[in-house]
């Protein structure tokens, strides 16, 4: 009973995180416009392609968003021109401070020569909706909204000459070929999504 009553206050006191996105879900919250690096809103339903739309909850200073973020720009090269969208959300801000502010935001993406969407998830709205709880977190939808990926960029943050397994590369490819996706759930590796409640 002890053991039962410290676990319900443990999830009290940080907050109940919302289920994660189960396969086949509808992209949720499409129309929730939140503020981009260029000083406009937009929305995830603008940010989708004709053929579907990559989200990465991502962050300006986890060692895992930094070893893995050129791989952002590199899929962003890729894909967009075949019709899938993408946008990175920061979810961290209204808790983090300074770190991951707008300000920095955009100076972060410059350096890291950013050519996809980067806004600020306020409040963590999105993350919550989505059950996403870790920087970098994917989740890929195809042209119908439906979430046909979820999870890791690839299979080492590391280095990115040894991947075995390029989990995003492989959904998208699979998704855009209509053919099935063989790994279409892994385990999201990084630093966590800092939650104000």
């Amino acid at each position: 009973m002890k053991k039962l009553i410290f676990v319900a206050t443990l999830l009290l006191c940080f907050g109940i995180q919302a289920k994660e996105l189960d396969l086949g879900s509808v992209l949720p919250l499409e129309d929730v416009k939140m503020m981009d690096i260029t000083g406009k809103k937009v929305s995830l339903g603008e940010a989708k392609g004709e053929n579907g739309l990559l989200v990465i909850f991502s962050c300006n200073t986890c060692p895992w968003v930094i070893k893995w973020e050129d791989r952002y720009v590199e899929l962003a090269k890729k894909y967009q021109s075949k019709g899938v969208g993408m946008i990175a959300l920061n979810s961290n801000e209204t808790t983090f401070g300074s770190v991951d502010s707008m300000d920095k935001m955009k100076a972060h993406a410059k350096e890291k020569g950013y050519n996809f969407y980067y806004a600020m998830d306020s409040g963590a709205k999105l993350a919550r909706e989505f059950g996403a709880t870790r920087t970098p977190h994917v989740y890929l939808f195809n042209a119908e909204d439906q979430l046909v990926y979820r999870g890791a960029i690839d299979d080492n943050a590391k280095k990115p000459n040894k991947v075995k397994k390029p989990y995003v590369a492989d959904a998208i490819n699979a998704m855009l070929a209509g053919n099935t996706i063989k790994y279409a759930s892994t385990k999201a590796l990084g630093c966590g999504i800092k939650f104000k409640d």
